[in-house]
């Protein structure tokens, strides 16, 4: 497809839409959260998704960018993953020491929120490592992003420092190998709640034509590691989620990345990740002023 010269793409949303994308992400985290302080041994992924479903159902979520998901063990990590069906939530129990994560995508009013809660049951030293290094993959995305850098370009940088910490990279058992894609208002009509293949009809309509629209100018409202992401980052909101593992603990993040024509920042900074790292930078600053007493 040939792409057209045009006028370079401008940020399309104001303050109130931010600030309803931002509310919306923070139900979603808050949902989240619900379900992972409801966690126990025994409990399996489809219970867990099916909760995550009522839990945001309840909370007025109108449909969905796609399905409730939720992983245990080693299925955070998407080890033996194949084919697409795997990422739906199956019988596997929880068990005590091991590591979740819990990913859901809805809808009010049109607004989209994408978001990826990771947590563990009991001790698991491994995943606390990681979760703390996750911080590293944060702040990197943000300073490659800001120098508008290629969504190829950072993605590789991404990859070196998972290579870095001695990880591998999980993003790319995603379909597409996508590490984060364009969220916008949805305006597709189609009735609400129907899915088709774990995504809601009116995902389908919208990101089909976003991807038509994009591919146009010769850009992609998918970030992945290829040529169609060889181009600086497109002013908007990206869902983006870095996601690792080591053996059987995989972890990630995932949440809304406000690109504009000059700048570039996360949507929100009060999310439970970062609460987790502010946390532990607090307790660890602490202890060295303890020490040097």
């Amino acid at each position: 497809m040939t792409a057209r010269t045009s006028a370079p793409p401008r940020f399309r949303f104001d303050a109130e839409d931010l600030d309803r994308f931002r509310e919306l992400q923070q139900l979603a985290y808050r949902c989240a959260q619900n379900v992972a302080d409801w966690l126990g041994p025994g409990v399996t992924e489809r219970e867990a998704a099916s909760r995550l479903r009522r839990e945001l159902v309840s909370a007025g979520v109108q449909d969905f960018f796609h399905v409730p998901f939720a992983w245990f063990g080693d299925r955070t990590a998407f080890r033996h993953f194949r084919t697409p069906l795997q990422f739906f939530a199956t019988g596997r129990r929880l068990e005590e020491g091991m590591c979740f994560v819990l990913d859901c995508a809805p809808v009010v009013d049109g607004y989209t929120a994408d978001i990826g809660y990771a947590g563990k049951i009991g001790d698991n030293p491994l995943w606390d490592r990681i979760a703390l290094d996750l911080r590293e993959y944060r702040e990197l995305i943000l300073q490659e992003v800001r120098q508008r850098k290629p969504l190829n370009e950072v993605y590789a940088a991404v990859d070196a420092l998972i290579a870095k910490h001695g990880y591998d990279n999980r993003h790319r058992v995603y379909p597409g190998r996508v590490i984060g894609h364009q969220v916008t208002r949805m305006t597709a009509r189609g009735p609400a709640g129907v899915n088709l293949f774990g995504f809601g009809v009116r995902t389908l309509q919208t990101l089909g034509r976003e991807l038509v629209s994009e591919r146009l100018q010769g850009r992609s409202p998918l970030w992945a590691d290829g040529r169609s992401s060889r181009h600086a980052p497109t002013p908007g909101l990206w869902a983006v989620e870095p996601h690792v593992g080591f053996r059987d603990v995989g972890l990630k993040f995932e949440e809304l990345l406000v690109v504009t024509e000059d700048d570039a920042y996360w949507l929100d900074d009060d999310l439970p990740h970062v609460r987790r790292w502010e946390n532990a930078a607090n307790a660890a600053n602490a202890a060295a002023a303890e020490a040097a007493r």
